[in-house]
């Protein structure tokens, strides 16, 4: 039986194949029972501080909903500007404080471990909702539900990841979630946005197949799912480069059509030019049902975390 109670939520690396598919169960649940009741009263007088210091609209508003969902309250912020960390406070100081008023923290911050700092100083739980280019945890989870969702199993199956896979934080936690299922990876970048190896290094370890190329319809010919992802402007220090890399790959209907019309198309939004439009239709387009998605898994998340789930049934 499976225990977060308590637990801090930063790595795609922490979890069990066990505590996945509790995750996902528990967020098809969540699922069902919004179909019936547009709230609950899980987590009635707790309250979760959403701590936003980089932009977000999908994360920090899906936190959000799942907290109010389940009956909680939200504090927080989305603007540094308009706290003290504008007058040079710093981020443990900034934790301390947060966690004398809320029962579970959702941090999203432009520095690679600071998710991990804001842990080690808070006593309630912490989730990682993106550290920099590092890893954002709950993406990969719901990005996992909606892989089992569309697809039905997650199993076994070809996954092709697109885009900036140097930097990209989703991908990062993605990667190793997937290794539970013994899912076959292939991963598409140019060279310069290469996935780090010290992230796939491990996989391989593993036995996973896992297979690199700069030929996005080499591997769309072959994936089950096509994760697509955004060439991150904010990431990169030199304009040039970015304009170099920004039109790198371009997935378009007539594409999707021609090679592999039953590929299931992902993107954690948001999106610039690398899926057309004109894609949006395709019954397989399942970008914005994989942003719904994100309500259910965090809904479960937060309930796991508050220890109001146990052997299987509310507490």
């Amino acid at each position: 039986m499976i225990n977060l109670k308590g637990k801090d939520i930063l790595s795609g690396a922490q979890f069990s194949r066990e505590e996945l598919d509790r995750i996902m169960d528990l967020a098809g649940e969540f699922r069902a029972r919004l179909e019936r009741t547009p709230s609950l009263d899980l987590l009635n007088g707790y309250i979760l501080a959403t701590l936003f210091f980089e932009p977000s609209t999908r994360t920090r508003l899906s936190f959000e909903t799942a907290m109010q969902r389940l009956g909680g309250r939200v504090i927080g912020f989305s603007s540094v500007e308009s706290t003290s960390v504008a007058k040079g406070e710093s981020l443990a100081d900034t934790i301390r404080t947060v966690d004398q008023y809320a029962d579970v923290i959702a941090i999203r911050h432009p520095r690679i471990g600071a998710a991990r700092e804001a842990a080690e100083v808070a006593e309630h739980p912490v989730i990682n909702g993106g550290d920099g280019a590092g890893e954002h945890p709950t993406q990969a989870l719901l990005d996992l539900y909606t892989i089992r969702r569309e697809r039905g199993e997650i199993d076994g199956l070809t996954i092709a990841l697109s885009g900036d896979l140097k930097y990209g934080r989703t991908v990062h936690s993605g990667v190793q979630v997937y290794r539970h299922y013994r899912c076959r990876l292939i991963l598409v970048a140019p060279d310069a946005l290469r996935m780090p190896e010290e992230v796939i290094a491990p996989l391989r370890a593993q036995g996973l197949p896992v297979e690199e190329t700069t030929d996005l319809e080499a591997a769309l010919a072959q994936a089950d799912v096509l994760y697509m992802t955004r060439i991150q402007k904010e990431r990169f220090s030199d304009p040039a480069e970015y304009e170099r890399l920004k039109g790198s790959y371009i997935l378009t209907r007539e594409m999707v059509e021609r090679v592999n019309p039953r590929v299931t198309i992902m993107h954690p939004l948001p999106r610039v030019d690398e899926i057309a439009p004109d894609v949006d239709a395709l019954p397989n387009a399942a970008y914005f049902r994989q942003a719904r998605n994100g309500v259910y898994v965090r809904m479960a998340l937060l309930a796991l975390v508050l220890g109001r789930i146990g052997a299987g049934v509310w507490v």
